[in-house]
């Protein structure tokens, strides 16, 4: 197709979009209930007191077990949720704020999966919008549409989790500019009143003061300017935690390290009515009873599905995402770059993240394993990728981290490669008493779960006391957070930490510190910040990084953090930021949480070598052994 055509193409794709934007995009994103009810109301305001009260704990682990062995066939759960990912805290979220009786279990720990391993963009989909264009396909359309209301929400009601992020899309010919340009004033036009910034046009000068290292030429042309435009980003793992403690502050019994071993099964029926499970920290194995479950369990959804049919048929496609963590200087704090297309077509982010740089992701098949490991060659791929539109050199060196996430897409049996399977969401219930919903992705969670409730309360025959309220419904420590209440944290609290002497002596909580506590806890930091006062455990983690001891005694005591993998991957982000420094904290971490576990001297070994064969499967610069002088 000449340039010209494409142009008309995309021109008169716009007039398109505007049209079915003003008048079916009411229809496409018509709520479930009143807006009314997803805004306000006495049941809404009354779950957000609870989720919200600074003083709140969440139930014990103890607890949480207890109820959910508790739940017997006379007086069972109305939904169990198998999985504790983003989908999975979703709708134990969604289906305990109806008035539901919910439990959760969990193999691992909240977010161990796919949900900890992502891009960390909150985002419509610039990617699907270009392909509903060019195919005329409604159906990419729509779920454009649909991401885009999600994700205002998403930064709505977790604020301090998830912030705007403008992207940077380099053009080194006049034609990319207008074509960029167009695409992106679309992408606003499709989001509406859910814009979180409108796109605009940079000149070379402008660009490159933006951003520093954006190379000035590309494959023998100048660059002519870029088009910047707006998604949004979060912490992934800590957004997903957070909805299992909203979860359980709410009254669910979320269970992490806990794995459904077999169903039970109605013997007249044939209905699953509950399951077995086993506690894998203590070997204990229980019963929970329960009128639906529902399957969320990622990538090893159709591994659940095959408790209740051996013979089930797959109806997961198995996708490998790659991403790489590089230090702050390859990007400007608040600008990230997108590549547009790489030697085989595929889009490549770089992103500011945590005070380092996220850049990925490649998108090929892969075998579904518990804990997926980068190639060499796609950590090389999205090297040479980015390497072409920066002027800084580009070198495997500078590898921090680099780990692998599956994304779990429903198969569509006409597509001939995962790239171009459609990333919107299916529920079913192939099976009585037990619903699956697979596919779909980050943005999209909240939704998701309230279809895959939804599902479940008509297959149980349920009667929540109100419909779905999740779409105004703020997170833990997200009601009443302000982009300034670090100040509040760095004028009232000092860092307590031991010396090498061992005697205790004051710090000042500084900016970077205080900064990080808010963004991670948001409302809750001045709990993390009175055990680093009280307690003398202020001092740093790793040299570096703001992660305090503190937050591990806090995330053992109220966010259901029971290994040292768990902190390190998924309460704080240090093996996800640099493979090595999380290496180094290992043993401080480990005595931490020993101390709150009341862990003897055989746990603590189990303990660090869990971790450091966890760690291995993070690929940076020092554990990759390889000698290679390209990069």
């Amino acid at each position: 197709m000449s340039s010209a055509a494409r142009l008309r193409r995309v021109c008169a794709a716009a007039l398109a979009t505007a049209t079915v934007a003003s008048v079916g995009g009411s229809i496409i994103l018509s709520p479930n209930i009143s807006s009314n009810d997803r805004g306000s109301g006495p049941v809404l305001e009354a779950l957000r007191s609870k989720i919200n009260d600074p003083y709140a704990n969440v139930p014990s682990r103890a607890v949480q077990e207890s109820a959910l062995i508790g739940a017997s066939q006379a007086n069972p759960l109305d939904i169990l949720v198998v999985g504790g990912g983003a989908t999975g805290c979703g709708v134990a979220l969604d289906a305990v704020t109806r008035g539901l009786r919910v439990g959760l279990v969990e193999r691992e720990d909240f977010s161990s999966g796919t949900s900890s391993r992502s891009t960390k963009l909150i985002h419509g989909g610039v990617r699907y919008l270009e392909k509903a264009v060019f195919n005329l396909d409604y159906g990419q359309l729509k779920l454009v549409f649909h991401a885009l209301e999600e994700r205002k929400q998403v930064i709505e009601n977790a604020p301090h989790l998830c912030h705007a992020l403008p992207c940077m899309t380099p053009c080194f010919d006049w034609f990319e500019v207008v074509y960029f340009w167009a695409g992106l004033k679309m992408y606003d036009l499709v989001a509406g009143a859910r814009l979180l910034h409108l796109s605009r046009y940079y000149s070379a000068k402008e660009s490159i003061e933006l951003f520093p290292t954006l190379a000035k030429k590309g494959n023998n042309r100048n660059l002519r300017g870029t088009v910047v435009y707006y998604d949004g980003q979060m912490n992934d793992s800590r957004l997903n935690v957070g909805l299992a403690c909203s979860a359980a502050l709410a009254g669910a019994a979320v269970l992490n390290h806990a794995e459904v071993i077999s169903f039970l099964k109605d013997e007249a029926t044939g209905r699953i009515i509950g399951a077995k499970i086993r506690d894998n920290f203590s070997g204990k194995v229980f019963e929970t009873y329960a009128k639906v479950v529902v399957n969320a369990a990622g990538p090893f959804c159709d591994s659940v599905r095959k408790l209740a049919d051996k013979e089930a048929p797959s109806m997961i496609c198995p996708s490998s995402g790659v991403h790489i963590v590089l230090p702050d200087y390859y990007s400007p704090d608040g600008m990230g770059l997108i590549v547009p297309k790489t030697k085989d077509g595929r889009v490549v982010f770089m992103l500011p993240w945590l005070g380092r740089t996220i850049a990925g992701t490649t998108d090929s098949n892969t075998v579904i394993t518990p804990l997926p490991e980068p190639h060499e060659d796609e950590i090389q791929f999205i090297l040479d990728a980015i390497s072409d539109y920066l002027s800084v050199k580009v070198r495997r060196t500078d590898v921090l981290s680099a780990w692998s996430g599956i994304r779990p897409l429903a198969v569509d049996p006409s597509a001939k490669s995962t790239e171009n399977i459609s990333r919107d969401h299916v529920v079913c219930e192939d099976y009585p008493g037990l619903v699956t919903i697979t596919g779909g992705k980050w943005t999209t969670y909240r939704s998701m779960a309230e279809d895959a409730v939804d599902a479940a309360v008509k297959s149980g025959k349920l009667s929540p006391a109100n419909g779905s309220v999740t779409h105004s419904l703020r997170l833990m420590g997200g009601d009443g957070w302000e982009p300034s209440y670090f100040t509040v944290i760095a004028q009232q609290y000092v860092r307590m930490k031991r010396s090498y002497g061992g005697e205790v002596v004051p710090a000042i909580m500084d900016t970077a510190a205080s900064k990080h506590l808010s963004h991670a806890y948001g409302t809750l930091a001045e709990r993390v910040a009175a055990i680093a006062q009280n307690e003398g455990l202020g001092k740093r983690l790793a040299h570096g990084y703001p992660i305090m001891e503190a937050e591990v005694a806090y995330c053992a005591r109220n966010e259901y953090c029971e290994s040292a993998v768990d902190f390190i991957a998924r309460r704080s982000r240090l093996a996800f930021l640099d493979t090595d420094a999380a290496g180094r904290a290992l043993p401080r971490i480990i005595e931490i949480l020993a101390a709150e576990h009341s862990w003897d001297k055989s746990r603590k070994a189990q303990e660090l070598q869990k971790a450091k064969e966890f760690l291995e499967t993070f690929k940076s610069s020092k554990n990759a052994h390889l000698h290679d002088g390209k990069h």
